[in-house]
């Protein structure tokens, strides 16, 4: 078949799911820089789906847990309502924490393929332990807890292989997508969820035995791929924060999720803190403390997270 017929064709069948499949999903739409000058990049190819803005002339700079990525554009509209100057002034990142603090310890500085942006954060949000922790030294200096969400076994809609619970994942015929335990501390979580199903054949299963035979999948960056992973029919199956199905259900994507059991499953309550060499500190306050108000939980309730209640530091 000649290039003039399979160019239509791929065009016709193949270029619609791609971009239903690979993200960014917004199109660009969640970049709050007000200037965005020559617009470059295609589908799968010179895109970046967790830098958000510009930050040459940020009067906000936020280190968001990944896995909010999808609340952060209406967070971001609502506060930028409520202080007009920082319209257009905020940028973002929404990578796993893990690699964020990394990014910090290296002085801000990350690299995607040809380009390194040194970027200095004012907000991070990670899990409340680890902020309490950066507090008890002196890294942060104002702390909110603002939201708790759960875990959830995402798989394609229908569920087609009938998963019905965790227990389920250590059949040697599911292929799985799971975040990777050196760069994703969902992982820990999973692990301990699966320890109180199945012990360590349960765990070892999923996370070692799975692995050596190539079906389980470990995560390069952020578990956003799992939802990739299952549409593109590469995997099954994976454990993720039940907001990400909530989140590909409303985009229409084919997934839907398999609910784990509150004895089995784990809560996961976040945080955001100021740290203490913020640049724009004054604004870093105003953003944390918006986070607990009415507005922000609305935000996140809509995709399923529930408010954090108050918590005494360890």
């Amino acid at each position: 078949m000649s290039l003039r017929f399979v160019l239509p064709l791929f065009t016709a069948l193949v270029a619609p799911c791609l971009g239903q499949t690979m993200p960014p999903w917004s199109k660009g739409l969640n970049n709050p820089a007000l200037n965005k000058g020559e617009v470059l990049g295609a589908e799968d190819i010179d895109n970046v789906p967790d830098l958000h803005g510009n930050p040459m002339d940020a009067l906000l700079v936020l280190f968001v847990g990944g896995n909010q990525f999808f609340v952060m554009p209406r967070l971001v509209a609502d506060f930028e309502v409520m202080h007009p100057e920082m319209r257009g002034r905020i940028f973002y990142e929404t990578l796993p924490p893990g690699l964020m603090r990394k990014q910090m310890q290296e002085g801000g500085a990350v690299t995607l393929g040809n380009f390194t942006l040194t970027v200095k954060p004012d907000v991070y949000e990670a899990g409340a332990r680890t902020l309490y922790e950066l507090q008890k030294t002196g890294v942060v200096d104002h702390l909110v807890p603002y939201a708790t969400n759960s875990l959830e076994i995402m798989v394609a809609k229908g569920n087609p292989l009938a998963i019905r619970s965790l227990a389920d994942l250590s059949k040697a015929e599911l292929r799985l997508s799971m975040p990777n335990p050196q760069t994703e501390g969902v992982a820990r979580q999973i692990a301990e969820c699966l320890h109180k199903v199945g012990g360590d054949p349960l765990a070892d299963s999923v996370y070692k035995l799975k692995v050596v035979s190539g079906t389980s999948y470990l995560t390069q960056i952020h578990h956003r791929q799992t939802p990739i992973r299952i549409m593109q029919g590469k995997s099954d199956a994976g454990v993720v924060w039940s907001s990400e199905v909530r989140f590909q259900e409303r985009i229409g994507n084919p997934i839907e999720g398999v609910r784990i059991p509150e004895a089995q499953n784990t809560t996961a309550t976040y945080a955001a803190g100021v740290l203490a060499a913020a640049p724009h500190h004054a604004a870093a306050v105003e953003w944390v403390d918006f986070l607990k108000g009415a507005k922000a939980q609305a935000a996140y309730a809509a995709f399923g997270f529930k408010a954090a209640a108050p918590v005494v530091a360890p």
